[in-house]
């Protein structure tokens, strides 16, 4: 009796070995991340038929999902729809079952870039000078030709031309070198080019 007894007990014993071994197997063939509003779960080969269930952070059932991994796979999940915070994730088997909690953020979105307003000037002859402005997103760019010694605005103008434009511009009484250009578009973006 005393021999049956303690066989009884090392086979209680080695089954409850056997669980916990199982629950650590699917920890240890499954792993559960979340970047920004997507969760990925990943079941690697040896887990076999799954459920996946994702719960919200009051314990409500988002979706199920039965799965089935012949080789290692991805199950991806779209949050975009609910808000950003924690999510359970919870993966089982047959036999084991294993508990994740993932958060979920809004991802942000980087400043738009602005680009500077490309516009080149150069010197054609002592009374002539170039400008050629390209990259326009909209036409209209205000042309102020300046003294450089007061500031004094000698010509203005606007070319309302799309994309960009090259034009010359003829000076009288006033040399190339005693002017500059402060050239500005409708964004307000401005560039101002000596001679």
């Amino acid at each position: 009796m005393k021999t049956l007894f303690t066989f009884a007990l090392a086979g209680l014993l080695a089954t409850g070995t056997f669980a916990a071994n199982d629950l650590e197997d699917l920890k240890a063939n499954s792993t559960v991340n979340a970047t920004y509003k997507k969760i990925n779960v990943h079941l690697k080969e040896g887990v076999g038929k799954a459920k996946i269930v994702i719960f919200d952070m009051n314990g409500k059932r988002l979706h199920s999902r039965s799965v089935k991994a012949k080789e290692d796979l991805i199950v991806p999940y779209n949050m975009n729809s609910l808000p950003c915070g924690e999510y359970r994730v919870m993966i089982s088997t047959e036999d084991e079952e294993v508990t994740y909690t993932v958060e979920t953020v809004e991802k942000e979105e980087p400043a738009p870039l602005v680009y500077p307003l490309m516009a080149y000037g150069k010197k054609v002859d002592k009374n002539t000078i170039n400008l050629l402005v390209v990259g326009l997103e909209e036409a209209g760019v205000d042309v102020k030709i300046k003294k450089v010694i007061d500031n004094k605005v000698v010509y203005k103008e606007i070319v309302d031309q799309p994309e960009g434009f090259r034009k010359d511009y003829r000076l009288n009484g006033v040399q190339a070198e005693d002017v500059y250009l402060e050239v500005t578009d409708i964004k307000g973006r401005t560039k101002t080019i000596y001679f």
